[in-house]
């Protein structure tokens, strides 16, 4: 079908509830061969669960459950359909959390998502997602595969070289996190090179408005996704950018934080999901992220349920220069160093770039050994700030998002 990726993206209400029918207990009856997936479903019959009434009665799986299942049972805590070693990839995010991934077809199912972004044959996508331990970088070389653009496997920093192969490549889309493209495009003009970049798909991190009309200045269409290295493709922005449509592969909830009960509809919520991936099939996944169902449908033509997209944390977990820092985190450093009375994570933005800065009461001034133990427990670089002990405030928050989504 000209302009979409597959019919899939245009199918009626009517043929939406025939599938989810069908789907449904398919979905349900795989999961039921994970083990442990087998165990929280164990009275469940897969025939009875054929709509989202039905889903919204079976029990919620927490990250939190699939990280303490794994330090038992490694490496995937038994919430795969395949042995670790037939699977294509394993990967590693923090906390530690282990991932699977397969090269079979687009795994991920972001193919879609560089599809709605103008993306194929023809193009270059450098592709700035880190391959090193984590998936993001594999995610969405997978999806540019799909769509038969070549890609350069560029990774993280060395923005010299970065700039180096974009002009030199003649490279036509970007993929990374939404502020890292900035970081390339001011050092070619530093370096007087023109970049043929017309296109940026990003993940990994707030898109905010600001940034989105800068690259918009210079020529480049910016449109992003919603993605977990759990869950692959959960949303993306069609041209229209009017909110963000739900994947064809996965079904989203939205439900009241730490409880497993839908909304209202408009009302805003945890996001839940269900993927209907037959190797590692999740079943109401709570992400931890907040947001809303819009009305409608896409202007674009695509059918599918829209959310506004990420719209914060309902737990106190926060992604920092598209990385995820947890509380459970903030504890291991606060417990490397006994005479650490408290310590609080502080999220901001500087210009288009993230900053982090970690708020210590001590009664040492040890600057350089705090900042290298937080790159060790945190996985970030940031400042260290010592304060005076009893300072901070007592709130129970040991991470703080002084960023604006507006």
């Amino acid at each position: 079908m000209a302009g979409f990726y597959d019919d899939l993206e245009t199918r009626d209400a009517e043929e939406r509830a025939e599938w989810l029918s069908q789907a449904l207990p398919a979905a349900i009856g795989r999961a039921k061969t994970a083990p442990a997936l087998a165990r929280m479903l164990r009275d469940v019959d897969p025939d009875q669960i054929r709509d989202r009434e039905a889903l919204a009665l079976l029990p919620v799986i927490r990250k939190s459950e699939l990280t303490e299942a794994q330090r038992k049972n490694p490496p995937f805590g038994g919430f795969t359909t395949r042995l670790a070693a037939e699977f294509d990839h394993i990967f590693q995010s923090p906390g530690p959390i282990y991932e699977p991934g397969r090269r079979e077809g687009d795994w991920w199912r972001l193919g879609r998502f560089l599809h709605a972004c103008g993306v194929g044959r023809g193009d270059i996508v450098q592709n700035c997602f880190a391959y090193h331990l984590t998936p993001a970088g594999m995610m969405f070389d997978s999806a540019a595969r799909a769509v038969d653009a070549a890609v350069l496997p560029a990774g993280t920093g060395q923005t010299d070289l970065q700039v180096r192969a974009a002009a030199d490549l003649g490279s036509t889309v970007y993929s990374g996190t939404p502020d890292f493209l900035k970081v390339i495009l001011e050092r070619a003009d530093e370096l007087g090179e023109k970049l043929s970049i017309t296109r940026a798909a990003v993940s990994g991190g707030a898109l905010f408005p600001s940034l989105r009309e800068f690259y918009a200045s210079r020529g480049i269409t910016t449109q992003q996704c919603y993605a977990t290295a759990d869950l692959g493709n959960i949303a993306y922005e069609s041209k229209a950018m009017d909110g963000m449509i739900v994947d064809e592969g996965v079904i989203v909830e939205i439900v009241r934080p730490g409880t497993g009960d839908p909304v209202a509809e408009g009302e805003v919520g945890e996001v839940l999901v269900t993927t209907l991936n037959p190797d590692y099939p999740l079943v109401r996944f709570a992400t931890g992220d907040l947001s809303v169902v819009l009305p409608g449908t896409s202007p674009c033509g695509r059918t599918n349920m829209r959310i506004k997209g990420w719209m914060g944390r309902a737990d106190q977990t926060t992604k920092i220069k598209g990385m995820f820092v947890r509380p459970e985190q903030v504890a291991s450093f606060v417990a490397r160093h006994p005479e650490i009375a408290r310590a609080r994570v502080i999220a901001e933005r500087e210009g288009e770039m993230d900053a982090m800065t970690v708020q210590i009461e001590s009664p040492r001034v040890a600057n350089g050994e705090y900042a290298a133990s937080i790159a060790d427990t945190l996985k970030l670089k940031g400042r260290v700030e010592i304060v005076t002990p009893g300072s901070l405030p007592n709130d129970g928050l040991v991470i703080e998002d002084r960023r604006k989504y507006d």
